[in-house]
């Protein structure tokens, strides 16, 4: 479903030579906005915490502000449970970590309307549904300084979105049971954002094929393989899961199992990686498969979250 690797330069900087601040002015300038981060995601979550005082606190845990580079600046949201107990599992959720994402946002927005009120009195629950609402709101993966937050969940973060979904994250929870993150996989990475990141670090297009259905990314030191093959029974209901290509690999790393391979989180930067959680995956969901509609992609976000759960719960 993958399309073929190109020939053509990336439009911006020199191939061989790493972009330097005006090749990153001149990428910044080609981004416009495409959708409203108020409209499509703050607004559902202030109707949800509306709607779940009892159970939900939404609460604003920092400011990403642009406004140095003539950009907005933007309000960051999370939802907790209200009712925090010491003595109660702790789950993490992630979404929008990479903006163009559509699905781990909406995915995450999905699950708290239907699932936050019934799980939130026997669980402390932490959602951050949108990190990076720039990349929401101009369909990217990279910050405005051509930064990718998900490689940068490490120590004096230069990239905001990691180092204050990080700040919330110590803030709010002394330990984390489960994580969930939620991604896509999109034939953009191929298209645009693996042209762009080669371009700009100087060096050749690693190019690999975009797998069609959906995946997970367990972590290389806590891989849970029975966790993983859980959440991916529970997707299948849902949309398909993506097969290996003739290398036995997914994107280019090889399968542990149906439907898994596995990073090395900590050692990455990622987002999976930034707490001690014995229980982490990521999900990775094809949208632009001819088969998985925009719904069924935000319904197998959800699904992972409920299935996740349900594991930590039995274990």
């Amino acid at each position: 479903m993958s399309i073929s690797p190109s020939s053509t330069p990336y439009p911006i900087g020199t191939p061989g030579t790493p972009w330097a601040a005006a090749e990153r002015a001149a990428w910044l300038a080609r981004q416009p906005l495409q959708r409203v981060y108020a409209e499509e995601v703050v607004a559902p979550l202030k109707a949800l915490a509306a709607g779940l005082p009892a159970q939900a606190e939404l609460f604003q845990y920092g400011t990403l502000d642009y406004t140095r580079l003539g950009l907005a600046s933007y309000p960051l949201w999370a939802v907790r449970s209200r009712a925090w107990r010491a003595d109660h599992p702790v789950v993490l959720v992630t979404g929008g970590v990479h903006g163009y994402e559509t699905s781990g946002v909406q995915g995450a927005l999905l699950w708290l309307e239907h699932e936050f009120g019934r799980h939130a009195q026997g669980l402390n629950l932490l959602v951050l549904p949108c990190i990076s609402p720039w990349g929401y709101e101009t369909i990217n993966r990279w910050n405005p300084d051509a930064l990718d937050p998900n490689r940068q969940f490490k120590p004096a973060s230069p990239a905001a979105e990691s180092a204050l979904a990080m700040a919330c994250v110590a803030a709010n929870c002394t330990r984390v049971d489960l994580h969930v993150d939620l991604h896509e996989t999109t034939d953009t990475d191929n298209s645009e954002f693996g042209p762009a990141k080669a371009a700009r670090d100087g060096v050749a297009f690693d190019w690999h094929a975009i797998p069609d259905g959906f995946y997970l990314v367990g972590d290389t030191e806590r891989p849970a393989p029975d966790f993983q093959r859980a959440l991916i029974e529970a997707v299948r209901p849902v949309t398909h899961i993506a097969e290996a290509d003739e290398h036995g690999c997914l994107i280019g790393e090889p399968l542990q199992q149906a439907g898994v391979i596995n990073y090395p989180k900590r050692a990455l930067g990622l987002c999976g990686g930034m707490t001690a959680a014995r229980l982490v995956t990521t999900t990775e969901v094809y949208p632009d498969s001819p088969t998985a509609s925009p719904a069924q992609c935000n319904q197998a976000q959800a699904a992972t979250v409920t299935a996740a759960i349900a594991y930590l719960q039995r274990v």
